[in-house]
Formats: C-alpha cells, sequence, structure tokens
C-alpha cells in the first residue's frame, strides 16, 4: 500500500546519500557489519524468549560520544581498530555541550606560565587526593591538547595579537602559589563546551566509525576477570545488542541527577559506574561531589566561573564583598569548594539576599558592555531567561548547586581501568578503560579546579586510544563470548516487564532519592544527617525493586523503561556516595564534614614535621575510597593509597602536602 511505497522510497533516498550520513541515519542502524569479517549482523539474531537478541564484533567499543568519548572512538579508528561508539543520545546533545568557561593550558599568552605550575595548583586543589603521576600527565599534556583541538578548527576567542585568549579562573596561580593569579583558561567566549563538542565531532566524521544512537548501555559482559564488551538497548525496537570487544572505553559521564538541584543534563545518570558495580567492581571517590558556586537560584542552570575570572563578584545582603574574609588573596577567585562553603555560610549567618534570605548576588553590571558581549554573551542570556535580570543592571541571584563527579572508575594514567587490594596492590582490568567524568584519574582528588575536566576529556580519551595502539593490534583474535553471556541484562529487563505492578512510579522515587540526596548529602555534612541518608537511600532503592510501577510495558521507544534503568543507575551510586561520605571522617575538598572539620593526614601539616612518627595507613584519611554494592545494597568499603610520586621525578618533583589556604 501507500505506506510500503513511502517506506520503499525512504530507504532508497538514505541509500543514495553519502556514507558518512547513512551511519548516522536511524535506518542506517541495522546496516553495520557484527563482525570483524563483514558478516551482516541478521545472520546474528537470535530470539530469547520474547527478545531478540544481536551479536556485533569489533576490536573497540566505546560507550558514550561526549568529548572522552569522541576523542577515544576517533583515536582508535585512526589508528585502524574497527570501532562502534554506542550512545543514548545523538553525540551533539552530550553533556559536554553544557560546559561554558573553558579549557586549562600553560600556553603563556598572557603573562609567563608554566605546565608545573599548572600541576601544582591541580594537586592543592584536589587537597592532597589528586595522583600526581597522573596530574604531571594532564598538565604537561594540556598546551598540546588545545593545539591540536586548534588544528581542528575549534574557533577559540583571540588576543589582538591572535593568540588564544585566556582568562583569569578559579584556583589557578603562577610560580607555585607566589606569583599572583594566572590567566590559564582557553575560552570561546562562554559557550567552550559546545564548541569543543562539535569540533571533535565533526573531526569524528572523517573517521569510519560506526555510530550506535539511541542505544541504552545495559552491562559490561566479564569473563574471567577480563572485559569482553557490553550488552545495549536499541531504543528504538527494544532489542538486546551484545557488542564483543577486546577494548571496552567508558565515557559515559557523571551522575549529577541523582540531586535534586544540579547542573547536569536528565541524561547524566552515572550509566557507566554503574555498569562497574553490577559487574562487582569496585568504583573510587564517589564520596567527593563539586557544588559549582554559581547556579542561578531556583533553576539550577550554570552561570560560569568565567564571569568572576573576567572580573564578577559574590555580594552578600550588605552588599559586601565577603570573600575577601574567606580568602583574601584569591577572593571570589578561590578554589569552588572554598567559594561554595564560603556562600552557605554567609546564608546560615542571616547575611543572604532576597526575600527569604536564601541566595547571593553575583556582580557583574560594574563590567564594560563590550566585555559581556564578547566574553560572556551565553551567560547574560540565560539569565535574562531563567532570572529575569539584565546583566548590566542588575546583579544575578545564585546558589552553590551539584556540578560534577570528582569520582568516578579507577583508572591509571593511561586510562586502564584498576582495581586494588591488599595482596596485588593495582591491578589491571584487562580490556576496561575509562575517560571523562566517568572516570577518576584521579587527577582532581578531593576537589577539580575549574576548566580542567574539558581538559581531562581530550587528554585521556585520546590517552585510551594511545594505550589501545600499544598494547595491541586492529583485527585480533578474540574468544568466543560464553553461553550467559548478556542473560544478567535479559533477566533485569525481564523483571521490569513482568513484576512491576507496584505503586511508585519511577518519577516519584526519583524525586524522593534527590530529596535524600539533597538534605543529606549536601554542601556541609554531619554524621547524624549522613548515618540517616544511609538508611534513607537503601530505602529507595529495596522500593524500586518491591513496589516499582511500570506504565509502559513496551518495547518500542519505551521512555518509561528508561527512565527507570536510569534511576537503577543513579542509585547505585547514590548508596556508595552517601556510605562513602558517612564513613569518611574528616573534612577534604568538596567533603566538609561539620563534626569532624579538619583534614586528616598521615602527618598534622599544620605543624613542623621533626618528630612526628607517621600515622598508620588505617589511622588517617589521605587516601581513596574504594566502594562496592551487592545485589542486597550492602556497601563494602576499601581503600588504596594516594600516589605521591610523579612520573619524571628527576624534572618534576612531587608536590609535599601542605595546608590549603587561598
Amino acid at each position: 500500500g501507500a505506506a510500503c511505497k513511502m517506506a520503499a522510497r525512504s530507504l532508497l533516498r538514505n541509500a543514495m546519500k553519502p556514507a558518512w550520513v547513512r551511519r548516522l541515519l536511524p535506518t542506517a542502524r541495522l546496516i553495520h557489519t557484527s563482525s570483524a569479517r563483514g558478516m551482516n549482523e541478521e545472520n546474528n539474531r537470535q530470539l530469547f524468549g520474547n527478545y531478540t537478541v544481536v551479536d556485533h564484533t569489533y576490536d573497540a567499543v566505546v560507550v558514550g560520544a561526549g568529548g572522552a568519548g569522541l576523542r577515544a572512538a576517533f583515536g582508535l579508528v585512526q589508528a585502524g581498530f574497527k570501532t562502534a561508539c554506542v550512545t543514548k543520545l545523538f553525540p551533539t546533545r552530550s553533556h559536554t555541550v553544557a560546559a561554558q568557561g573553558g579549557i586549562n593550558a600553560a600556553l603563556g599568552n598572557m603573562e609567563e606560565d608554566n605546565w608545573k605550575w599548572h600541576m601544582y595548583d591541580t594537586v592543592k586543589g584536589s587537597d592532597w587526593l589528586g595522583d600526581q603521576d597522573a596530574v604531571q600527565y594532564l598538565t604537561e599534556q594540556a598546551p598540546q591538547a588545545v593545539i591540536e583541538l586548534e588544528n581542528y578548527g575549534m574557533p577559540f576567542s583571540r588576543t589582538e595579537s591572535g593568540k588564544i585568549y585566556q582568562r583569569a579562573f578559579g584556583g589557578q596561580s603562577l610560580d607555585y602559589g607566589k606569583g599572583g593569579q594566572a590567566h590559564r583558561c582557553c575560552c570561546v567566549a562562554d559557550r567552550t563546551g559546545h564548541s569543543l563538542l562539535h569540533t571533535l565531532y565533526g573531526q569524528s566524521l572523517r573517521y569510519d566509525c560506526h555510530y550506535f544512537i539511541e542505544y541504552f548501555a545495559l552491562d559490561l559482559m566479564m569473563e574471567g576477570g577480563e572485559c569482553r564488551g557490553i550488552t545495549a538497548l536499541c531504543m528504538e525496537d527494544g532489542s538486546i545488542h551484545r557488542f564483543r570487544a577486546k577494548h571496552t572505553v567508558l565515557a559515559t559521564g557523571g551522575y549529577g541527577r541523582a540531586y535534586f538541584s544540579c547542573t547536569s543534563a536528565h541524561t547524566c545518570t552515572g550509566d557507566g559506574t554503574a555498569m562497574m558495580t553490577r559487574a562487582g567492581l569496585a568504583n573510587q571517590d564517589l564520596e567527593f561531589i563539586q557544588f559549582h558556586p554559581t547556579g542561578i537560584y531556583g533553576a539550577g542552570c550554570l552561570i560560569t566561573e568565567g564571569c568572576r575570572g573576567e572580573g564578577g563578584y559574590l555580594l552578600n545582603s550588605e552588599g559586601e564583598r565577603f570573600m575577601e574574609r574567606y580568602a583574601p588573596t584569591r577572593k571570589d577567585l578561590a578554589s569552588r569548594d572554598v567559594v561554595s562553603r564560603s556562600m552557605t555560610l554567609e546564608i546560615r549567618e542571616g547575611r543572604g539576599c532576597g526575600t527569604d534570605g536564601d541566595h547571593i548576588h553575583l556582580q557583574l553590571s560594574h563590567l564594560e558592555p563590550e566585555v559581556l558581549h564578547t566574553r560572556l554573551p551565553g551567560i547574560s542570556e540565560t539569565a535574562q531567561i531563567f532570572a529575569g535580570v539584565d546583566v548590566t543592571r542588575d546583579p544575578v541571584p545564585v546558589l552553590p548547586t551539584v556540578h560534577y563527579n570528582m569520582g568516578g572508575v579507577p583508572t591509571n594514567y593511561r586510562g586502564q581501568v584498576i582495581q586494588h587490594d591488599a595482596a596485588r596492590g593495582d591491578y589491571l582490568i584487562p580490556g576496561l578503560y575509562a575517560a571523562g567524568e566517568a572516570a577518576c584519574a584521579s587527577v582532581h582528588g578531593a576537589n577539580r579546579l575549574g576548566a580542567n575536566s574539558l581538559l581531562e576529556l581530550v587528554v585521556f580519551g585520546r590517552a585510551c586510544a594511545h594505550t589501545v595502539a600499544e598494547i595491541s593490534k586492529p583485527g585480533e583474535a578474540q574468544p568466543e563470548l560464553g553461553e550467559s553471556a548478556g542473560e544478567q541484562s535479559i533477566a533485569n529487563l525481564d523483571k521490569l516487564y513482568h513484576t512491576s505492578d507496584g505503586e511508585t512510579h519511577t518519577a516519584e522515587l526519583r524525586l524522593n532519592m534527590q530529596k535524600v540526596m539533597h538534605n543529606n548529602a549536601g554542601v556541609y555534612r554531619n554524621g547524624k544527617l549522613l548515618k540517616e541518608g544511609c538508611e534513607k537511600i537503601t530505602d529507595v532503592a529495596i522500593h524500586l525493586d518491591e513496589n516499582l510501577l511500570l506504565y509502559d510495558k513496551g518495547h518500542v521507544w519505551n521512555s518509561d523503561l528508561v527512565e527507570t534503568l536510569e534511576l537503577q543507575n543513579l542509585l547505585l551510586n547514590a548508596i556508595q556516595t552517601v556510605y562513602a561520605a558517612e564513613t569518611r571522617k574528616e573534612s577534604r575538598g568538596a567533603h566538609a564534614r561539620e563534626d569532624f572539620p579538619d583534614r586528616f593526614d598521615e602527618y598534622d601539616y599544620s605543624q613542623p614535621l621533626e618528630g612526628q612518627t607517621e600515622r598508620p595507613f588505617d589511622q588517617h584519611w589521605r587516601k581513596h575510597t574504594l566502594s562496592r554494592v551487592d545485589e542486597d545494597y550492602n556497601v563494602k568499603l576499601t581503600y588504596r593509597p594516594v600516589i605521591d610520586t610523579t612520573l619524571t621525578p628527576e624534572v618534576c618533583p612531587s608536590i609535599p602536602p601542605q595546608i590549603r589556604v587561598y
């Protein structure tokens, strides 16, 4: 009939389009070859009960198509590896697109700079929980990474002389903190993430990378302690896809949506870290949640730190620039955890702005209109839309808002996923890699410096590709998957489809989780709130298992199902966050305990070290948390040492801990 003729015409039109277009069309999703020999996937379809299971074989599979995922994917294809990129979103909708401020690199375009000074600031910003080998790699590679982006066509803002413009950003200094404010943040006005993501996506289209768009990654396929690939759900038709690959890269982003107010997109649901948990592997440092000082009051939308880098400042209800009291040297450009806590204290002590005294003002009206127009055009628009404020006349109402997850999948500086135990120390999980916010290298430690996240994406996305190319060759033989590979994913879907006839919908459970996280694991924490949070968050997870109501039981574009899968992932991350925070009896970086207000290291660094005895490993907190959750939501916490040695000690000595002040 007419419908069949229209479908045929559509297929014909698509077939006439260039190959790179066909790879991105919905109708092209079933054209991908499923093995290295070019066998069509139709020959690899199987029926398991009501589920169609499709097998694919690739050298590498990348999960996620944000900055880190794209950089890893086209780096792998560039090296000759047959690569699939599995993403639940169209690549340019990934959350990298929302980054505003910029990307750090010691280019020295505004004044003399040095990557070792950048490294010092990053280690200090991490509150000495960052691994210094990874921090060295990040900061030393930064100039090359930015120049690479420039060569790809990223349209950086420029100085009058034509060099890449660099703005001031929080926690950045010259000469190891002794030389004043550094201008190290390369930017594209206040839309740097948007520009970076589109640049990387455009670059990726040069290469024969197979995109599986709107495929939701479900689980890692682990056999014999090695990662053999992933399972994924095709949201278009409900089919299950098993991606067999020798190398799997997780680049799935953070889990900001576990909180009630955050700057994250609704898709930031911690899928990669939850896949790790279901595979029985540990995540690292999930208790460290960054609250960005300037989210728009009421909406949570991000107002970039670049506003303060360009000369904006914070005011309390008395019109006082209060950051001068909390951080006399860096003032409004102290690290984010310091500024967020200072704002919270001002509100608590009755100096908040507005009728209810529950927010702070960000003043920009003193800046030249030309600066606002050229350097902060997006912020001016965002403030007008979401706060009804004309930034040329009035201050913007702001409040600390969840912004970034310092923790994630533990990796080394080469992007390889690691685990740790007392007998073996750090050891690799063969075939598994991670990069971006999903990973924990750990370059950020207890607190990330602004503009180090976009840098992390490109440096460690590229590192994953380089590592794979160094240790293997394209087309290497892979063992066949075991008969039970992917059964875990099907069992979970089966349970959701057939036993979710309870009384509570996904949206209600998600709101309950977000309220627990907001109230019990916020900017300031204490033992009573955290213990209560442990009980409440576990109750929400059990409620999801036992009393969920899933309205839609269909297989085609089932957003109800996908949101439930995302909630499962969020809860696994949230549980680990609260339990790890309750156990860590100190304040470090973004983890601020009112009942344990001081950092608790192996030495008391506020005093001379001479005469002090080093505290045993189990009696101090300068160590990484490793967390696991079993099927009954029991949390197991272990710990691994911080790496204080650098990659080249003779060139770059390690930075010893000290008291962190701004």
